[in-house]
């Protein structure tokens, strides 16, 4: 069986529609969906709207919890972006995605960890910055949620652990954006280098699940105006060259 995982696509359309027609391509079994779907200075309606009518096995990240408070207010620019742009129909879709999701066959999804949808399962965030968790950190933060697959998303960056129990637990990176900064626990920056669209397939090899990175080029000058749009030169600049402004 061979199992892609997109994440994070944060309502970057091209991006999104390059990755699936790439994954079409490979014979891939089942395709499934990590979360931050929409937010962003993007397209989060015709976003929502073609992975809808995919139909893949989905799970809410911390920005459709977050789209869903009923503070427009109070909302982070980019959520309530989204929230105003999206139908009733799509903002009922986002409303019935589970957080985690065990979709059979070993196979767990969750956002960030199985209890927390803003905590990094692959990353480490110190006051020096942002590196890889060891096996150590990341078995304590699934704590007894031990699959023979955990996919996760959130941090933006694609990187795959065996654990000692040999469950192997894999971010497949973004779809939509390569670069941001963000405060929690401490400042920190994810920079991926490039602008390129990243997914991940997975395959059980002898027994084990074993992952292969994908790094899908699309046109990102398109999305790069489109934030420009918007007024997000942050974005821009970020779809553009993978890294953050200076």
């Amino acid at each position: 069986m061979r199992v892609a995982a997109i994440s994070d696509v944060h309502g970057n359309l091209p991006a999104l529609e390059a990755v699936l027609a790439d994954i079409d391509g490979r014979g891939v079994d089942l395709t499934l969906n990590l979360g931050d779907i929409v937010s962003g200075p993007l397209w989060p309606r015709e976003t929502a709207e073609l992975l809808m009518t995919r139909a893949l096995p989905t799970i809410a990240g911390n920005h459709e919890r977050q789209l869903l408070d009923p503070d427009l207010a109070g909302m982070g620019c980019w959520d309530r972006f989204a929230r105003t742009m999206l139908t009733g129909e799509q903002v009922a879709w986002i409303s019935a995605l589970p957080p985690t999701l065990h979709v059979g066959g070993g196979i767990f999804m969750c956002h960030g960890t199985p209890a927390n949808d803003l905590d990094y399962l692959l990353e480490t965030v110190t006051p020096a910055g942002k590196r890889a968790a060891t096996a150590a950190e990341a078995e304590a933060r699934l704590g007894a949620n031990r699959f023979a697959l955990l996919l996760c998303g959130h941090s933006h960056t694609s990187r795959q652990l065996r654990l000692s129990d040999g469950s192997f637990v894999a971010n497949p990176g973004s779809v939509g954006l390569q670069a941001y900064r963000w405060d929690r626990p401490h400042p920190h920056e994810t920079v991926n280098q490039s602008p390129a669209a990243r997914y991940a397939i997975f395959e059980k090899k002898e027994g084990e699940w074993e992952g292969e990175p994908i790094v899908v080029e699309y046109p990102f000058e398109t999305a790069a105006l489109k934030a420009e749009e918007q007024g997000a030169a942050d974005w821009a600049h970020a779809l553009r060259t993978g890294r953050n402004l200076a």
